[in-house]
């Protein structure tokens, strides 16, 4: 049976493309989709060359034209396609609001001749459902002017990938395939490798540098030391470049989002003078008269240098004392910060710079009186999942921050992904939902979505990549990032419409299996980090239960019983559910047991799919990585299912003292060993241990140890040790109504 579906499959795939091989299209191109329009017309040729169709002159031929409305009242990046006969020729008209609406509609049609769709292409409308639709990414640009994910293998490997224009052709291609429409590039202090600034001439860094230094995990998590003297000691040039040549890169590198929808923007931190300090009498002190007129002029020149500069994010971050006054903060955020801008714009009163002023360790009320005299857009930011995107769909921090927020003003969403770097991600209906959860477009503009531990880079995990260059983190994940972007810009996309896309990346395997098999990976994340709540990036980290050593290290089996869940989540810690068990009070919540079971049932589905699909994966390298993926997670959610039935079992019996329950959960924690076990025999034969920011050195197989410990935990354990230790949750950290 197994052997008739693949065989089908591949017929239907190749009567699809001998269909199609003996069609014949022109295409036209209206001049005012300008660059993003080019760019579809060019997805269009290349889907249609490659499944053997002509693209040419023939009057008798499909005829497809992308056009952009001319003074319409159509939603921006809207678009409609309509499809009907002329004398007998069929016509596809792309009619986008504007030139990002027409190119969406292109790759509409794109789409639909590489997945088989082309014949069955229907009269459609569509819009933005959130209209800013960006990516976080923290940009590794030198040694001497770190991101705050630098302090990584990730982050020194990817210096030199941020210098390549192909990677950034690469990369932005992807993400206008995606929809992504906002990509934010973050840095401690990014002016020494991005401008000349003529008072402080010798801030400007030629050449890229990266450190030949080892590191290790006892950075900072303020950033103070990112830049450490035994790092500059020993470093390498990786590339020379003049600072006027990576001016010219990165206007390049702005030119080419432009042309596909995309605006750039840079997010930093604040007091950081990585790069400049001691130079000019540059230093980190915010008293310092020099830094503030160095930090004022660095961005007027931020602005002057880049027109195609969308705008900036601030932060009164941890180069700030976090006692500070949020007025003083504020005053030199201001005067830094809103007058270099000021000074940019009086020398062009046209452009429009936006400004995005993050809730960290500041009050809302200083930021509006400092900033009253801003001179174009001003939104808000705010850490919508704190560190977890993959958690709950829908957080609550954010309430406090909208019941309290100015009127008139906009926030938009940092949608942090610090739970998964290594893997693959794909469920689209955690995505749907989580996208429909978004508070009102009358107060939220958009997100950017991205990590801090990783760098979404190139991928160096891989342990045995295929030939060439490292693949991007965009394209290995090409399906999460789908997932997020289109479901972003249109949540009623079916899920038919993915199993399609997969089915056609995939032509020899059965799609719903590896729709299936991704999908049910995937709730792994989501259904243990809604039981055990770390909200900050270094104090969870699910692919590895562990936080930074100087936090908790590897998280035991009693932790397991003292944590508490996610706030919001509607989930019951052990010691509320024993409790409630004890005194036969209604559970009225998801308990542990329950979500014991939804991992067990997850896992087991993903395990069943991967049987199957190995057999289809033949000589399709990703869909075997793929499979790779979606059996280690399956692996790992069947290791917590059975620590928390460990956890359970240990605090009853800590409570009655029934040798039977000690001896069930010794029973529930040896089975959790060998998942483990399994987990990171699967993980570790195709990807390497790492270094990761703020988590630390994360190698899944030295683990193994601390995990047979929870056994020993088990066995030894004395009733009445269970502490109430859990977090206890609050607003996100950093916001002052």
């Amino acid at each position: 049976m197994k052997m008739n579906s693949l065989l089908i499959g591949a017929l239907l795939c190749g009567l699809s493309a001998s269909v199609l091989a003996a069609q014949t299209l022109t295409l036209s191109l209206d001049a005012v989709a300008g660059g993003p329009g080019k760019f579809a017309a060019e997805e269009i040729r290349r889907e249609a060359a490659a499944k053997g169709m002509t693209v040419g002159d023939d009057p008798n031929a499909t005829r497809i034209s992308i056009t952009v409305e001319k003074g319409g009242s159509a939603v921006a990046q809207s678009y409609r396609i309509r499809v009907h006969k002329d004398g007998g020729r069929r016509v596809i008209t792309v009619c986008g609001a504007d030139a990002v609406g027409a190119m969406y509609g292109g790759l509409d049609v794109a789409e639909a001749i590489r997945i088989g769709a082309w014949d069955s292409l229907k009269d459609t409308d569509r819009k933005p459902y959130i209209t800013q639709r960006g990516i976080k990414f923290n940009i590794p640009l030198d040694l001497r002017t770190p991101s705050y994910s630098d302090c990584s293998d990730a982050g020194q490997a990817n210096i030199p990938v941020v210098w390549e224009r192909e990677f950034w052709a690469a990369f932005l291609d992807a993400m206008a395939r995606h929809r992504y429409n906002v990509l934010t590039l973050w840095s401690l202090h990014p002016f020494p490798s991005l401008v000349k600034v003529p008072e402080f001439p010798e801030v400007a860094l030629n050449d890229i540098w990266r450190t030949r230094a080892p590191l290790d995990d006892t950075f900072s998590f303020a950033g103070k030391d990112m830049v450490r003297p035994e790092m500059l000691a020993n470093h390498e040039v990786v590339k020379r470049m003049t600072i006027d040549e990576k001016i010219a890169f990165w206007r390049w590198v702005m030119q080419y989002a432009a042309d596909r929808g995309v605006q750039v923007y840079f997010f930093t931190w604040n007091v950081f003078t990585f790069g400049a300090e001691g130079k000019h009498g540059i230093t980190s002190d915010m008293d310092n008269e020099i830094t503030t007129q160095y930090f004022r002029a660095s961005v007027r020149e931020m602005l002057k240098t880049y027109p195609l500069l969308a705008g900036m994010g601030i932060t009164a971050g941890e180069g700030m004392p976090e006692t500070m006054d949020s007025e003083v903060k504020e005053k030199w955020l201001w005067e830094t910060y809103g007058e270099g801008i000021r000074d940019a714009v009086k020398e062009d009163p046209r452009r429009q710079f936006r400004l995005i002023h993050r809730f960290h360790w500041t009050a809302q009320s200083n930021i509006l009186e400092a900033f009253k005299d801003y001179p174009g857009p001003f939104d808000f930011s705010f850490k919508y999942s704190v560190a977890h995107m993959y958690s709950i769909p829908n957080p609550p921090f954010i309430t406090p921050l909208l019941e309290n927020l100015a009127p008139g003003k906009k926030t938009w969403l940092t949608v942090r992904n610090d739970d998964i770097y290594t893997f693959r991600f794909g469920d689209p209906t955690y995505v749907r939902e989580y996208i429909l959860n978004i508070p009102s477009p009358e107060k939220v503009l958009g997100f950017y979505m991205g990590p801090d531990g990783y760098i979404w880079g190139r991928d160096f995990l891989e342990r045995n990549p295929d030939t060439g260059p490292r693949p991007l983190v965009i394209e290995k994940q090409w399906y999460s990032f789908m997932l997020w972007g289109r479901l972003a810009y249109d949540p009623t996309i079916p899920d038919s419409q993915f199993m399609r896309i997969l089915g056609a990346r995939h032509p020899k395997a059965p799609a719903y299996l590896v729709f299936r098999g991704l999908q049910c990976a995937s709730q792994v994340m989501p259904l243990i980090t809604r039981f055990f709540w770390g909200d900050i990036d270094l104090k969870w980290y699910p692919e590895a239960c562990l936080s930074h050593r100087r936090s908790k290290g590897f998280y035991t089996v009693r932790h397991f019983m003292e944590w508490d869940t996610m706030p919001g989540s509607g989930v019951l810690n052990i010691r509320e559910w024993r409790k409630r068990l004890t005194t036969g009070k209604v559970m009225a919540a998801t308990t542990p047991l329950e979500i014991a079971a939804a991992l067990e049932g997850a896992a087991a589905a993903a395990l069943g799919s991967v049987e199957v699909l190995r057999e289809a994966c033949g000589e399709d390298s990703e869909l075997r990585k793929t499979v790779v993926d979606c059996e280690a997670l399956a692996w790992l959610g069947h290791y917590y299912a059975a620590k928390i039935r460990g956890g359970c079992a240990l605090a009853l019996y800590d409570l009655n003292g029934e040798d039977y329950e000690r001896r069930l959960a010794v029973e529930h924690l040896e089975k959790a060993l060998g998942c483990w076990k399994r987990y990171a025999q699967v993980r570790d034969a195709h990807y390497v241990p790492a270094l990761y920011n703020r988590v630390g050195y994360v190698n899944v197989t030295a683990l193994t140890k601390q995990v047979a410990g929870d056994i020993e935990i088990a066995r030894k354990w004395l009733p009445g040790s269970l502490k109430d230790e859990g977090w206890r949750p609050g607003t996100e950290r950093g916001f002052r109504p």
